[in-house]
């Protein structure tokens, strides 16, 4: 046997014997007789042939004239799959500054950078700067939102689109409009928004905050999706004002337009401070229309609640465990990587989940919570991907780590990442890379 850090073979078939597998992202065959293990892990023997995941069998079990890796029970993931991210905003906080760090902050210091900086050669440096980050770290997919506004707004559309083409074989874009709630007034022009994002193959979204003419213009927003079989990505309630419950609006819209395709909301930050018998109508609602949730924990945890020289009192995170008790698809996400709205991040999904976990207290148990940066949000975004079955391609994360705890203690940063069979450089890219679009030396 090779010894567990050993170099993944370059070709060929090779296996992952004693591997720990998150019960939740491993489908393995109903012949094959695994049990799984109190700390919610799998333990199994994973057959790689070439690209692909060739068999999954009972731990230890697996011999023959080819590379056997003994993981000895350490953990091994499916490719992660992030669904709430700003590709086009990334990186741009060394010349767009927040000098507060809130939110308001954020919502001034973008659109002057946004007119004056986004040239197609800008966006798209920081975009492929951002997925080489996720990358390494194990992501296969994510949707991203990008700022569509009335100035120009196909700009980062134009940017991502051979951004998008060039990563195809390594990571799934799903691009989703970034639009703010009013601009669906102009029936023209949400008109023309909507056949820009059929045309790109994108999700429509919207920004859900206070409008009078809410009801009407997300009834608006929905037919047109509608129509156009178009997926609804929506920002809400990223406030922790108990009083704001656009969320229920949306709802409401849902129901009385009958629109039936995948909708996703995300932050819902609200719905921590609300009153508890109002938060799990709101919830007990989600699940019964089968929309999906995305948490922004280190977005939230930044933003919210920020008083200057006083330290938070709340958290700003939606309520995770009440919304899965509901039966609510909840997934979690990386949102802003280095920009007005969250000053730090790199696209890795293992440093969101381990703090969603510590935040959230998802551990008591953990073992459901995987699912939420894997299949969960695979299944949102309409793709096949987050899990380890016979047949899926053998993108896979290597982990030292044993059980959850040790998983969650550490960043993981020696983490061995597999795609398509084979093991790929992880070093990240050197910030300084970005220097001159930050306009210093």
């Amino acid at each position: 046997m090779i010894d567990g850090r050993a170099e993944i073979p370059e070709t060929g078939r090779w296996v992952l014997a004693n591997a720990a597998v998150p019960s939740v992202l491993l489908d393995a065959p109903s012949s094959v007789d695994l049990a799984v293990g109190p700390d919610g892990l799998t333990r199994c023997d994973l057959v790689i042939n070439d690209n692909r995941v060739g068999a999954i069998e009972p731990p230890g079990t697996v011999g023959g004239d080819f590379a056997v890796i003994d993981r000895a029970s350490r953990q091994v993931w499916p490719g992660l799959v992030d669904l709430h991210t700003h590709l086009d905003k990334g990186h741009i906080l060394p010349r767009a500054p927040n000098p507060m760090a809130d939110f308001a902050g954020a919502l001034a210091a973008v659109p002057p950078d946004r007119t004056s900086r986004w040239t197609q050669t800008d966006v798209q440096r920081r975009m492929d700067f951002a997925l080489r980050c996720a990358y390494a770290h194990g992501t296969v997919a994510l949707r991203t939102h990008l700022d569509t506004v009335q100035d120009d707004p196909e700009r980062s559309w134009r940017a991502l689109a051979p951004v998008r083409e060039a990563w195809s074989a390594r990571i799934a874009i799903q691009p989703s409009a970034l639009v703010p709630i009013s601009h669906y007034s102009d029936a023209d022009y949400a008109r023309r928004i909507a056949d820009m994002v059929a045309a790109y193959d994108g999700v429509l979204g919207v920004v859900a905050y206070e409008d009078p003419n809410a009801d009407a213009l997300l009834d608006r927003a929905l037919t047109l999706a509608a129509v156009r079989g178009l997926a609804v990505d929506m920002h809400v309630d990223e406030t922790i004002d108990p009083s704001v419950a656009e969320i229920d609006r949306i709802l409401d819209a849902i129901e009385r337009t009958g629109f039936t395709g995948p909708v996703t909301l995300g932050h819902l930050c609200s719905l921590s401070t609300r009153a508890d018998a109002d938060a799990d109508r709101s919830m007990a609602r989600i699940a019964d229309l089968g929309v999906a949730v995305v948490s922004l924990p280190l977005c939230n945890l930044f933003l919210q609640d920020r008083v200057p020289g006083r330290s938070p009192r709340q958290r700003g995170v939606a309520p995770l465990l009440e919304l899965a008790d509901h039966g609510v698809a909840v997934t979690i996400a990386s949102d802003n990587t280095r920009d007005p709205f969250y000053a730090y991040g790199d696209l890795d999904l293992i440093e969101v989940f381990r703090t969603a976990v510590r935040v959230g207290h998802l551990d008591r148990p953990i073992a459901p919570w995987p699912a939420a940066v894997a299949r969960t949000p695979a299944t949102a975004m309409g793709i096949d991907a987050g899990r380890i079955a016979v047949g899926a391609p053998a993108d896979l994360i290597l982990f030292s780590a044993r059980r959850f705890d040790e998983l969650i203690a550490r960043p993981q940063s020696d983490r061995v990442v597999v795609r398509r069979g084979r093991a790929i450089d992880t070093a990240l890219p050197d910030f300084a890379e970005l220097d001159d679009l930050a306009g210093r030396p």
